[in-house]
Formats: C-alpha cells, structure tokens, sequence
C-alpha cells in the first residue's frame, strides 16, 4: 500500500518577531534540517532564518502552493497573528 505524501507550507523566524521566511515543502523535517545546517543558499542562510515556529499540511501540492503564495502576500503583522494563534510564545515547533 502506497503512503500518502503530505505537503507542508511552514514558516521560520529567526526569532521572536525577527526575520520570517515562508516556504512548501512535501518533506518537513528534512527541509527544516537542511535550513537549520545552512544547506540552503539565500535568504535563510544569510539571515540565519532557522526557528520552525508554524505549519499547515496538506494532501493535494495545489493547496499547499496557493496557501504558501497567499501568506507571502499577507503584511507581517497578519503573519505574526497567525503564528501567534497557535504559538503565542514563538517556541521552536520540535519534529
């Protein structure tokens, strides 16, 4: 029987309402390492963007791709609120 595959739309701090960055994913827990090890060139490693402090799953990657373009349209203060529905104390989210 074929596993499913989930796709993830996440957000990383650098820390409490530091620097945000937004992005989808079908593996989580990989993707989050690799930004934690810098293995990811850009604005992650440049800013030291590594905190996973939220994410959404979702089975069909038309969802996840929508949802990731809709939160990166938001302004940061509707981004911060929506973290802070769920993480109000911005903890790193453990996989």
């Amino acid at each position: 029987m074929k596993v499913p595959i989930k796709y993830y739309v996440y957000i990383l701090a650098s820390k409490r309402n530091g620097t945000l960055y937004i992005g989808m994913t079908n593996n989580l827990r990989r993707r989050v390492s690799e930004h934690k090890e810098k293995k990811v060139p850009g604005f992650t490693q440049k800013y030291n963007v590594t905190i996973l402090v939220y994410f959404e799953e979702y089975d069909d990657p038309r969802y996840a791709i929508e949802r990731e373009k809709v939160l990166k349209g938001w302004l940061r203060k509707k981004k911060i609120a929506l973290i802070e529905s769920i993480n109000p104390q911005w903890m790193e989210i453990e996989m």
